[in-house]
């Protein structure tokens, strides 16, 4: 493959005009979310010096994603998916406000700034599954894989941005101007959102509701390696390998805690991350999604493991910015192989539980590097997590043959309905 046809493909921006709304929308509320991010991690830190409660940060996200994404998944598989984005996005723009008022009061309330991140999160949550359905039906189904790419290449940059803007606002400006900031850039995601045409359903609009749809979901996955391939990958690499809630801590006996180094943390992940975008033409267009996918979930191991280890902060931001390319790679072909290889009558349901691992998982990985940091030290939790994840990764790769020689062709075969449950 040459290099040009490697760099990073734009064909759906010029494909899909309401698709392009949507990403520049997508991006700048991807920016306010990672300036929040760190806003609430500082916080929570300033508060309670305890990295058990930074890890508990994840768990208030945690519970309201699982809940609520396998509840949006099901609404995206019963009604226009537009409306629900809309509505979703409202309710995060008043969370948003929420914490802005509650640094401006100066409450110091730990349960009310918990309270309010779990809201964000829900309706977040709630509106997720439909969000990764739109590049499927926006896009042609060659372009649907370069459509996700882009999609994480602007909240890679939006890594590389909002956490440094982030650690600069509050050492300036305060709390209350980020969350502030986070507000204006979703309402310019909103903005995005109105731009889009109806989304109803294709195909059978009157599924199972509740739990039986849930478990129609499940059940689909369950039968089908290449998606519980997948979703396992991605469980295994957040779960046991999730370093953030781990990052104040090291800043603090490593770098002294200043809050400008806890954002080049998050922006270290992202520069690998936003290099891996500008070069993800090699992952849109490889043959094998499912191979890349389960080798990048390695790396991503690899690299957390030589943060855990590193002593300088030019050795400790470089391991960041390889596992940050790693997991822009995996993301990217992951989200490819299960949106390709889902029928739409099922896409709301399976990308609520995509999502759910996707956001839920990491949330719950914090909380889990957060209690063994507690038990032991925080070098101590990166490195055996990091190495935990390898072993996952590679089990999985040798027990899951259909996931390992997944490819574009079989995802034509869903597409067209020709293929049945392996």
């Amino acid at each position: 493959m040459s290099l040009t046809r490697g760099l990073i493909d734009l064909r759906p921006l010029r494909t899909s005009a309401p698709f392009a709304r949507f990403w520049a929308g997508t991006s700048l509320s991807a920016i306010g979310a990672q300036i929040t991010t760190i806003a609430v991690l500082f916080q929570v830190w300033e508060m309670t010096h305890s990295p058990f409660w930074t890890g508990a940060i994840g768990l208030a996200h945690a519970g309201p994603m699982i809940v609520c994404g396998l509840w949006g998944g099901t609404l995206a598989d019963t009604m226009d998916r537009r409306t629900l984005v809309r509505w979703t996005t409202i309710g995060q723009i008043a969370a948003v406000l929420g914490l802005a008022g509650q640094a401006l009061a100066d409450l110091d309330s730990l349960p009310v700034l918990l309270a309010l991140v779990a809201v964000s999160a829900g309706c977040g949550a709630l509106g997720a599954p439909a969000r990764r359905t739109i590049p499927t039906r926006l896009l042609p189904r060659d372009q649907v894989a370069a459509g996700i790419a882009l999609q994480l290449t602007s909240f890679q940059v939006s890594m590389l941005v909002g956490p440094a803007l982030g650690g600069i606002l509050i050492a300036e400006w305060g709390l209350t101007v980020c969350y502030l900031v986070d507000a204006v850039a979703v309402c310019a995601g909103l903005v995005g959102v109105l731009g889009l045409p109806p989304l109803s359903p294709l195909g059978d609009t009157t599924p199972a509701r509740g739990l039986r749809a849930i478990a129609d979901g499940l059940s689909l996955i369950r039968r089908r390696p290449v998606l519980h391939g997948s979703c396992l990958t991605d469980l295994i690499a957040t779960l046991l390998a999730m370093p953030i809630s781990l990052f104040p801590m090291i800043n603090e006996i490593r770098f002294g805690g200043d809050p400008r180094t806890l954002g080049w943390f998050l922006s270290a992940v992202a520069v690998g991350g936003v290099t891996a975008s500008l070069l993800s033409g090699y992952t849109t267009r490889a043959r094998r999604l499912g191979a890349v996918q389960l080798g990048a979930a390695t790396v991503w191991g690899v690299g957390l493991t030589g943060f855990g280890l590193a002593g300088p902060l030019w050795l400790a931001l470089a391991c960041l910015a390889v596992a940050g390319a790693a997991d822009t790679v995996s993301v990217t072909s992951r989200g490819a192989t299960i949106q390709l290889a889902t029928p739409d009558s099922h896409l709301g349901r399976v990308s609520s539980v995509e999502h759910v691992i996707g956001v839920a998982g990491p949330n719950l990985g914090n909380f889990r590097g957060g209690v063994v940091a507690g038990l032991t030290s925080a070098p101590v939790a990166l490195v055996s997590g990091g190495l935990l994840c390898v072993v996952g990764i590679m089990a999985v790769a040798g027990t899951n043959r259909p996931l390992r020689r997944f490819t574009l062709a079989d995802a034509e075969l869903v597409g067209s309905g020709a293929t049945g449950d392996a």
